[in-house]
């Protein structure tokens, strides 16, 4: 990159959420860029080939261009196709492979930002951070995680055909992967904290992991947690003891958490809830950082808390946020 850019709003993220907060910054007129470290909504990109959402694509339309889907609930492949026209339609623009690294204050300009790049530098007014939580898994702790059987993102099911495989959680992603590697045939245990399967598991999936459960297709270990993985076998606590499992593949489908550590290299401060939540420091009205003119947008808001935020309670957020910086510049 050769000079500086000049932006009025510069987007950390081009998810859903940081695709509305362009939507929103154009409609207002500001000069704005999304800068994105992977591809065009990376995340929902790895999301299982398979998935299907669990909201109604009206849910998680944006910028009021209605999201058509085939059945009631849209596919993965439905929404990269759906937010890669929203994307063309409003023109945004969307600097894909490029990294935030830093923010720096912009001493020409009061209360601006030199946002460094892996690409080069932007000077901005205002920041948005919209970079949600999916590329960070929480991991087990557990000695043998680091193997190369073991998996924190499940992709396609073919891979696992024959083989023995565990399944680590009781959400709707650890049943998901456990039906469809059990149906391309793997031999499938799960494991899961809890005494029973997460409340929030899709009522349509509910039944048929439950079933399979009960049948013994799937073998299931509740109330119980991995405390060994090797290269060919895999060590549970259970209230009966220890048991020692044949495997070869491990699906530790534990959930993930915002990247805090790249938030506090930006400034932005982490705080640490009673309750054990970690989340970054913002202004639940305004979602103003600690750092002034920075701001949250999305499911990055619900820090370690994953289950408060998603794509259709949180577009709201695109707008106030937009508002707020409308206000800044009216009272310059």
């Amino acid at each position: 990159m050769g000079k500086q850019q000049q932006y009025e709003v510069i987007i950390a993220g081009a998810g859903p959420i940081g695709l509305a907060c362009g939507i929103a910054a154009g409609q207002m007129g500001f000069r704005n860029v999304i800068i994105e470290k992977g591809c065009l909504v990376n995340s929902v990109y790895h999301y299982p080939v398979n998935m299907t959402f669990f909201s109604t694509s009206d849910k998680i339309e944006l910028g009021n261009i209605p999201f058509v889907s085939h059945g009631d609930r849209p596919t993965r492949r439905e929404a990269l196709e759906y937010y890669r026209r929203i994307s063309e339609f409003f023109g945004l623009q969307v600097h894909t492979y490029e990294t935030v690294l830093n923010l720096q204050p912009d001493t020409r300009q009061q209360g601006g930002y030199l946002v460094h790049t892996s690409k080069g530098v932007y000077r901005t007014r205002f920041v948005v951070i919209a970079t949600g939580f999916y590329t960070h898994p929480n991991l087990l702790q557990v000695p043998g995680e680091d193997l190369p059987k073991v998996k924190h993102y499940f992709d396609d099911p073919h891979p696992y055909s024959g083989h023995k495989v565990l399944v680590i959680g009781g959400g709707n992603s650890a049943v998901d992967v456990a039906l469809e590697t059990w149906r391309k045939g793997a031999t499938v245990a799960l494991a899961v904290r809890g005494s029973a399967l997460k409340e929030g598991v899709k009522y349509w999936v509910k039944p048929d992991i439950e079933n399979r459960i009960k049948e013994g297709a799937i073998q299931a270990f509740f109330n119980s947690r991995i405390v060994q993985i090797t290269p060919r076998t895999v060590v549970l606590q259970t209230p009966n003891g220890r048991v020692k499992l044949p495997n070869d593949f491990v699906f530790a489908m534990t959930g993930y958490h915002p990247d805090f550590e790249w938030l506090q290299k930006l400034g932005i401060a982490v705080v640490n809830l009673p309750n054990g939540a970690t989340l970054p420091q913002f202004n639940p009205q305004t979602y103003e950082t600690n750092l002034p003119g920075v701001f949250l947008s999305g499911t990055v808001c619900g820090g370690t808390n994953t289950n408060v935020w998603y794509i259709e309670n949180s577009r709201c957020h695109a707008r106030v946020v937009m508002e707020q910086i409308a206000a800044r510049f009216a009272a310059t």
